[in-house]
């Protein structure tokens, strides 16, 4: 029963190749090429988990980066199963990850590397900029930081000992003079 489940878990996965890199060792024959991927695997549902792996073939590298991404996997919070709850910042080495919320119908706006991750997260909804590193190791790995983080409003209440109600902030529309939630 257990494997079945977890195969059909696995089947769910969503697989993205973030990058692949051509790495040589200098040896006394000559150079000895090898290849480095980064990976990125998600359910699409809120879990995500990142990999990296390197071998003499391709193929190889990114199985190996891939069964590390599965291991790697960890959930994260979102609003509407669409969204984050709230704006972020994820910091790793040099790279800076600003990653804010945004309205429905918005898209993934998100540059190379950290739209694979997004992709495969789930998320729909998202306005990112990425500051400093351009590497997209340090880009990806500043985005998972910042995603662990993540905390949903039921999480805070529980945290607090509060409802969630108490936790929401409430503020004025303009036009109607009728208090919305906001998160």
């Amino acid at each position: 029963m257990k494997s079945a489940e977890k195969a059909q878990t696995e089947s769910e996965l969503i697989e993205r190749l973030v990058g692949i890199n051509r790495v040589a060792k200098v040896v006394k024959g000559g150079r000895r090429f090898s290849f480095a991927a980064l990976v990125a695997v998600g359910d699409g549902r809120g879990r995500v988990g990142l990999g990296s792996g390197k071998a003499r073939e391709v193929p190889e590298a990114i199985q190996k980066a891939t069964e590390q991404a599965k291991r790697n996997m960890f959930r994260v919070p979102l609003r509407e199963g669409r969204t984050l709850h709230h704006d972020i910042v994820g910091i790793f080495g040099a790279g800076k990850v600003l990653m804010r919320s945004a309205k429905s119908g918005t898209g993934v706006i998100a540059g190379g590397p950290l739209r694979a991750v997004f992709e495969v997260l789930g998320i729909q909804d998202i306005v990112v900029k990425s500051q400093g590193s351009s590497n997209p190791y340090n880009m990806v790995k500043a985005a998972l930081e910042g995603l662990r983080g993540m905390e949903s409003p039921r999480m805070v209440a529980a945290r607090r000992g509060r409802r969630v109600s108490d936790i929401l902030v409430r503020k004025k529309d303009k036009s109607d003079n009728v208090d919305v939630a906001a998160e």
